[in-house]
């Protein structure tokens, strides 16, 4: 999927251009005004706030960002003069600049009037805040955050193809999929499920004047395969907090199985694989994960970087040096993430690249290789040491919580067959 620009604002081009940039103006008109006057003489004892304006009380125009479009532009052609609009972009770098609106999202101008000149600018970098503008005399600009509630659910799922698909199946996010993989990670080979596979999830759901936007935690998580059940359960307090499994060990290994998600295994580790390029066999001493362009490469543990350079076969790649065993390497980069260097120190799960296929690759991927004291290994054979459990003392606390989400867990009714669209037009 291609990137969509940042949206920037360029006081130079505006005074040297003096172009009137296209803008695709989607205001409220007068249907949607009297709706809105409507809705609130209904609410006779309430004022609607939107953005914290009463709506019977100012005027929105709501405005659509494209590509290419000066905000500059459009803020002279409303009104506002240039002194004030270097003001704004001066004001806002510490809370959130104008140079990172992005195309394709919205943003609104509030007016005392319908003929006015704009009192306020209102633009929602995500769905949790927004940010006013003010075009008073100090320029003021706040960051507000929106009210959210936070409601616990439950719900399960049987496996009929792919674990993506089956939650996609049971209208769950992304965001929830991916947590479960972490919450299971040590217990579940989340690349082999098998057709039957069950799992229940005990999670918080977060809302936003009564519409779901995210996802907290996974307070609870159980997977059935045919070695039976596997639980993680969230504990946390002031010292300790992730994921146990019931015996208070730390559910998250010591190294992640993959370094991207939503992935597949396009070539595995092989001392006689048939190379699609140099076209004879020779050993593939890694495991390709094939994904789109672009996609985040985690680092696999905590470690230091060793290189992040370049190569005709391996195309742009980082080395990461874990400790005095284990290695990992990251090859075919569309690029590094940022501050990504020698020396530089990662955590596990830090983003480190982004998926490419520069070198000697056929398509988008990233060739993961690892080394055990020097020499390299299929890392999806190897059984890393565990982490530290909890400490004794803190055991009787833990067992507690875990046998009341263990509870909830094992009350979840077990998922029914999810229907095929070939079965459901039937």
């Amino acid at each position: 999927m291609r990137r969509k620009k940042s949206f920037l604002l360029d006081i130079t081009v505006v005074i040297l251009s003096g172009i009137i940039a296209s803008v695709t103006l989607s205001s409220f008109n007068s249907d949607n005004r009297s709706q809105v006057n409507q809705s609130a003489s209904q609410e006779i004892t309430q004022n609607i706030n939107l953005f914290g304006f009463d709506t019977q009380k100012y005027h929105f125009d709501q405005y659509n960002i494209e590509q290419n479009m000066y905000l500059s532009d459009l803020l002279l052609y409303e009104g506002i003069n240039f002194k004030k609009i270097v003001q704004l972009e001066n004001n806002s770098k510490d809370i959130f600049s104008l140079r990172n609106f992005k195309a394709g999202k919205d943003f609104t101008l509030i007016r005392d009037d319908e003929c006015g000149s704009p009192i306020c600018m209102i633009y929602e970098p995500d769905k949790y805040s927004y940010v006013q503008y003010f075009f008073n005399d100090k320029a003021t600009i706040q960051k507000i955050n929106k009210p959210t509630e936070t409601c616990l659910e439950t719900t399960s799922g049987i496996i009929e193809g792919s674990l993506w698909d089956a939650m996609i199946a049971n209208d769950l996010s992304p965001a929830l999929i991916d947590k479960m993989e972490d919450a299971l990670s040590s217990s579940v080979d989340f690349y082999h499920t098998q057709k039957g596979d069950k799992f229940y999830l005990y999670y918080e759901e977060i809302y936003v004047d009564g519409k779901k936007v995210g996802v907290g935690d996974v307070l609870g998580a159980s997977y059935e395969d045919a070695r039976g059940k596997h639980y993680a359960v969230y504990y946390e307090n002031d010292r300790y907090g992730g994921h146990y499994d019931l015996e208070g060990h730390p559910t998250k290994s010591q190294f992640l199985r993959a370094p991207v998600k939503y992935s597949r295994i396009s070539s595995r580790f092989s001392y006689s694989r048939f190379h699609p390029i140099k076209k004879r066999r020779i050993p593939h001493l890694g495991t390709d994960y094939a994904a789109a362009t672009g996609t985040p490469i985690f680092a696999v543990a905590d470690g230091f970087v060793e290189r992040a350079s370049y190569t005709r076969a391996n195309g742009k790649y980082v080395k990461i040096k874990h400790d005095k065993v284990y290695q990992s390497q990251y090859l075919h980069m569309s690029g590094f993430a940022s501050g990504i260097k020698s020396g530089k120190r990662v955590k596990q799960g830090e983003i480190i690249g982004y998926v490419g296929q520069t070198g000697l690759a056929t398509g988008p991927h990233v060739c993961f290789r690892f080394w055990k004291n020097g020499k390299q290994i299929n890392h999806l054979r190897e059984n890393f040491p565990p982490a530290d459990p909890l400490p004794a003392n803190e055991l009787p606390k833990f067992l507690d919580s875990r046998d009341d989400i263990v509870d909830v867990l094992n009350d979840i009714p077990k998922p029914r067959q999810i229907r095929t669209i070939a079965s459901a037009e039937e």
